[in-house]
């Protein structure tokens, strides 16, 4: 298993900070996000090259990128061959939300419709596509995920296990039951944790409940669990790491080596 560093936290910031960084906190690489705003655009292929250059200066690969691209258009094309022409052979997708504003089976047409688009891309570049599992879509949870996935070349589409958004997002389910319905389709992990806490009361006297992102080692995810069975069903993808703690930028880093030592240490020991 690689340790990746998921690049969001660090914002616009020149790769060079971000690859000493990663290197300074112990990361086999960084997982690079390519979003306008950040390092990498995607309005600016060419600075997908640029920050893998960059970054391979400090030894630090980028293992894995991640995008918002959801159809086959001019400017998905660019990205996926600029990520193919960096070395990077595994790229996120972005979501098929679900609102309640169209019914699930419109939203599954139009997802079901943008893959077709996408399959081709994939083989045109050689990279493999990951749909990841996040609240507030269409493929939550894996049972969900999993008509997504249906009838699609696994060279072409990759799943990207995400069981800290099921716990404190949507998509909640026997983390055993995720990992059995993905797993062959396998390629990354995020690696978060959070929880859920009780709140206040509404005037019919309905209890509110509210979530918070969490060290890895102190939420509902039983990740020393997890860990084991990547490590025992011979899982060696990224595990890609996300500070989403509202936080002091030092305590960002602070609690980021705390997850990555005890990632390491359970994996250590399995």
């Amino acid at each position: 298993m690689k340790t990746a560093l998921f690049t969001k936290l660090f914002g616009e910031s020149e790769p060079s900070r971000i690859a000493a960084s990663a290197a300074a906190l112990g990361f086999d690489g960084v997982d690079l996000l390519v979003r306008d705003g950040f390092s990498a655009s995607p309005s600016d292929p060419t600075s997908i090259g640029r920050n893998v250059a960059a970054f391979s200066v400090d030894g630090i690969p980028v293992l894995s990128a991640t995008t918002d691209i959801t159809r086959a258009d001019e400017e998905a094309r660019r990205v996926l061959a600029a990520c193919a022409e960096a070395g990077i052979r595994t790229v996120r997708l972005g979501y098929w939300y679900y609102d309640a504003t169209s019914t699930y089976f419109e939203v599954l047409a139009r997802a079901q419709a943008d893959l077709d688009g996408l399959e081709p891309l994939a083989a045109e570049s050689g990279v493999t596509l990951l749909i990841q599992l996040h609240g507030g879509t269409i493929h939550s949870s894996a049972a969900l995920a999993a008509r997504l996935f249906d009838g699609r070349d696994p060279e072409a589409f990759g799943s990207y296990i995400d069981p800290g958004n099921q716990s404190v997002q949507d998509g909640r389910e026997d983390w055993r039951l995720t990992f059995d319905i993905l797993g062959e389709r396998l390629r990354c992990v995020g690696v978060k944790n959070g929880g859920w806490f009780p709140g206040d009361v509404s005037a019919s006297g309905q209890r509110n409940w509210r979530s918070d992102w969490l060290g890895v080692a102190d939420g509902m995810v039983p990740w020393e669990a997890i860990l084991q069975h990547l490590g025992e069903s011979g899982y060696s993808g990224v595990l890609s790491f996300h500070g989403h703690y509202e936080l002091p930028y030092p305590q960002v880093i602070d609690q980021t080596r705390t997850d990555l030592g005890f990632v390491r240490r359970v994996v250590g020991a399995g």
